[in-house]
């Protein structure tokens, strides 16, 4: 890292600032980004920053904000001597991280079972499509769950604090990939599903996909994999096999809007298209979304579609030809139609949407709608998403519903479900953080009912004990939950009856540590969500 102290700005040891380094990208660099320049988060830039003054920025490092700013002492989290260091090191220039091209990737790569000695069929008696593959944040580990049993099938080494799991088209593969840009891919077919590849595709990631498309332009199911980098700002081709990295593209470049250059456009969501064998790679700081065709990455074709800054994240709608994604700070969602690629419409909504992959579900008025909440409003936006027999609701923001509070991260239902429910986990109000919101969907009119899944989990400590991403099992029935504490805390999982709305299940092992997002493999393979 090349460091640049600001003489401006208060104090720091050479220990201080290189652990405070550490502790910035670790909790704050996803949202403020690498050289502080905001998305999510706003900037901190040492031009913005000194002139705050740091007992204003430790009372807010402190408390947080109802709008998804952490509060990062009174959860417990850090301390206050902790606050007070990092109310120091943001106002000091931001220290640039190496570049990171082929030749570092090719040595991180790592094929650990090469596919002539992978199974040629199932080896295990699980079953699959019901598996859960759940983040625990602070191990770099997944723990691959069992959703019909509820135990534990094994724990897998990956990179630090995996953001997603994604299923390969065939649904064998499970690719995670982790902030510290390491991608894992396990094989869920030997007797113990783990590990078979590695490679780390820059110093910090978010997004990993498969290529998914099927047809008439051939079969490119399971053939390629795709992601893309916070740090350096690049998204990465690699072998669907054994993830050897093939193809790097820089994403540099100028914004939407202001034509003007920006250093650091993040790669924030990435999905494959059913329609043809294309990525949709949505860059956050430029705010572009890149159709990226695949058919031949040795003659790369990219269609750029600009919309509004601040990509970040989003899912399909139910047909699966529209790609709903939040340019989060702009305050739209920005609306890709996959099949005609092009920008169908940018929909305004409520403030910082943050969607994870939405929510679709037929509304007794509206028919198909997509949900997002948000991080720095109560609000959750309803968009119509059908053109043909909804035509007048179409790419609207429809209706709001009043949701937990400022601090969402995921909406979810499931097809065969009619509730809708939402957490709100970077709440800074315990009581908003430790539960959810659940709407009937017949009966939005009516508002929603909380449920108090960290006081069901019965944890014996004081953990943070944040509620976060609801996800259904692949019957549409049971609504999971992670109860997310500290390193040091007690954790769990809770599973809900989405028909009766009443406890389950809670999953308790020494081995969840800090566990947060959790994907099942049948509903991330189909996208249902």
């Amino acid at each position: 890292m090349v460091e640049s102290r600001n003489p401006k700005a208060p104090p720091m040891t050479q220990a201080e600032f290189d652990q405070a380094r550490t502790i910035y990208f670790e909790r704050c660099a996803g949202c403020h980004g690498v050289l502080r320049k905001g998305a999510t988060g706003k900037p901190l830039t040492p031009d913005i920053t000194i002139g705050k003054g740091t007992d204003y920025l430790k009372v807010f490092i402190a408390y947080g904000s109802p709008a998804g700013m952490p509060n990062w002492q009174t959860s417990g989290e850090m301390d206050e001597k902790t606050v007070d260091m990092m109310a120091r090191y943001i106002q000091h220039e931001p220290p640039v991280p190496p570049e990171f091209g082929m030749a570092q990737m090719k040595q991180t790569w790592k094929v650990i079972v090469p596919p002539e000695k992978r199974p040629t069929k199932k080896m295990n008696d699980f079953n699959i499509e019901n598996i859960f593959s759940t983040t625990l944040r602070d191990t770099g580990e997944v723990a691959l769950i069992d959703g019909d049993t509820k135990k534990i099938i094994n724990v897998v080494k990956t990179g630090y604090a995996v953001h997603i799991s994604r299923t390969s088209g065939s649904g064998r593969y499970v690719f995670v990939i982790g902030r510290d840009a390491k991608i894992n891919m396990i094989d869920l077919w030997m007797p113990v599903p783990d590990n078979v590849a590695e490679v780390r595709i820059g110093l910090e990631a978010r997004s990993v996909d498969t290529s998914k498309y099927k047809g008439k332009l051939g079969d490119f199911s399971d053939k390629l994999a795709i992601a893309g980098a916070y740090w350096p700002p690049q998204y990465v081709i690699m072998n669907g096999d054994t993830l050897e990295p093939m193809k790097i593209v820089s994403t540099r470049g100028m914004v939407v809007g202001t034509q003007e250059y920006h250093p650091e456009p993040r790669v924030a969501s990435i999905v494959a298209s059913h329609f043809k064998p294309e990525f949709l790679v949505n860059v956050k700081e430029t705010g572009k979304t890149l159709m990226v065709d695949y058919s031949n990455i040795d003659a790369l074709k990219v269609t750029e579609i600009g919309s509004a800054p601040f990509l970040h994240d989003g899912g399909w709608d139910s047909s699966k030809r529209y790609f709903m994604v939040a340019a989060n700070n702009s305050n739209k969602i920005s609306v890709i139609d996959a099949k005609d690629g092009k920008l169908a419409a940018i929909v305004d909504v409520g403030k910082i949407p943050h969607p994870g992959r939405g929510a679709n579900f037929v509304h007794p008025k509206f028919g198909p709608v997509w949900a997002t909440g948000h991080l720095g409003d109560e609000t959750i936006s309803l968009i119509g998403t059908d053109p043909v027999k909804h035509k007048q609701y179409a790419f609207k923001q429809v209706d709001t519903l009043k949701g937990p509070g400022g601090g969402a991260l995921f909406i979810k239902s499931h097809p065969k479900s009619r509730h809708l429910y939402s957490d709100a986990p970077l709440n800074p109000d315990p009581a908003v953080s430790q539960s959810v919101v659940v709407f009937d969907i017949d009966k939005l009119e009516k508002g929603s009912v909380t449920l108090p899944i960290a006081q069901w989990a019965d944890l014996k400590d004081d953990g943070a004990k944040r509620v976060v991403q609801p996800e259904f099992n692949k019957a549409g029935d049971e609504v999971w939950f992670s109860v997310w504490s500290a390193k040091n805390k007690q954790s769990a999982l809770v599973v809900v009856d989405d028909k009766t709305l009443k406890l389950k299940a809670v999953i308790k092992d020494p081995r969840l540590i800090t566990p947060t997002g959790h994907f099942n493999i049948h509903n991330t393979q189909h996208d249902v969500y």
